[in-house]
């Protein structure tokens, strides 16, 4: 396992110790960075949020939740856990390449990235992003990982290929776990927590070019397939909002259960699934009329953790004790749950 130094990274009060975690890092003082590691509180212990990352071949399912010190691992053919990955502190994203092989698991006690062999489940490297780093996601082709910092109010570009920051992008205002990038890959849209506002990034010069505003408790956010369409779970008005991508406004509310964190998409764009914290449900919003029609009950604590399978049959949904409900899209329906068990194999 190794460690990328980045000492380039911009930095706020708070990230500024993951500088010395990358400087020690190069020396090579192994035994000191880990004991800062292990010394580190909790990063902002209040704010919960959970993730849900399923591998290209549908094989696995990586879990999280801020509050639990673990990743867990399931194999989705048996529904059974097979790894539980200690030596986080509050693990706030997960996402896999491409290409499955590896999978990333952002930290924002521990101000790292950390790189994981899908096969071995050993962590091969690290990131250094800065205490605070939060959402996570990559370019198509695998090769750039962008990952919000909160505490320095920054988005970082990580090079894959060997964890060197491309750049680090300033002007944001808390950015959490909401971070996705436009179909064609040539625009990041970034969610802030100050503002409550999205804020527009060109990713061909990596400047800011503008921001969608109106929201209230903003939370996770997707964006269709032809690029026209953000849609928003506003968890501080009960309702997702759309948001015409184009005139970088909101268009229009559609209300939902109580608390929405999720506002996920289904593969062909039909349905959004509003995943509703304080009812233990999901809303199920038809794209084309924007009203509910359906609502998924049986959850706990549902929040942004929605993830289809391609064909859009099955829909995995995140509960607080991550274990994970299986969804039959058609019927909408519970029809199993997996269940992390007592001590998953590690």
């Amino acid at each position: 396992m190794k460690t990328i130094s980045t000492p380039h990274f911009k930095s706020s009060s708070r990230a500024r110790s993951s500088f010395g975690v990358a400087a020690l890092a190069a020396l090579g003082l192994v035994s000191c960075l880990n004991s800062l590691v292990r010394a580190e509180a909790p990063f902002d212990a209040d704010i919960k949020n959970n993730s849900l990352a399923v591998s290209p071949d549908e094989h696995l399912a990586a879990v999280s939740y801020s509050d639990e010190k673990r990743v867990i691992v399931y194999d989705l053919q048996t529904g059974q856990p097979i790894k539980t990955l200690v030596g986080y502190v509050t693990p706030r994203n997960i996402v896999f390449a491409p290409d499955g092989k590896r999978f990333f698991v952002s930290d924002s006690s521990l101000g790292t990235v950390n790189v994981v062999d899908a096969a071995s489940f050993e962590t091969v490297a690290r990131y250094p992003i800065g205490f605070g780093v939060f959402g996570t996601v990559l370019t198509t082709d695998g090769k750039t990982l962008y990952a919000n910092d909160e505490a320095a109010s920054t988005v970082t570009a990580v090079n894959t290929a060997d964890g060197s920051a491309k750049v680090v992008i300033p002007g944001f205002a808390q950015p959490r776990q909401g971070i996705r990038l436009g179909p064609d890959g040539k625009e990041a849209f970034v969610t802030n927590f100050l503002g409550d506002k999205i804020t527009v990034v060109d990713l061909a010069t990596h400047q800011i070019t503008g921001e969608i505003t109106g929201f209230k408790a903003l939370r996770a956010i997707s964006i269709s397939k032809d690029g026209q369409t953000l849609y928003a779970g506003n968890s501080g008005a009960n309702e997702v909002a759309v948001v015409d991508l184009a005139k970088r406004e909101i268009v229009d509310r559609i209300p939902v259960g109580k608390d929405p964190y999720g506002a996920a998409l289904t593969p062909d764009g039909r349905f959004v699934y509003s995943g509703n914290k304080a009812d233990n449900s999901l809303s199920v919003i038809d794209t084309v009329t924007r009203k509910v029609v359906g609502t998924i009950m049986g959850f706990q604590e549902p929040r942004q953790a929605i993830v289809f399978t391609r064909d859009g049959g099955t829909a995995y949904v995140l509960n607080k004790d991550l274990s994970i409900a299986v969804v039959d899209t058609t019927t909408r329906q519970i029809v199993k749950t997996l269940t992390p068990g007592i001590n998953p194999a590690r």
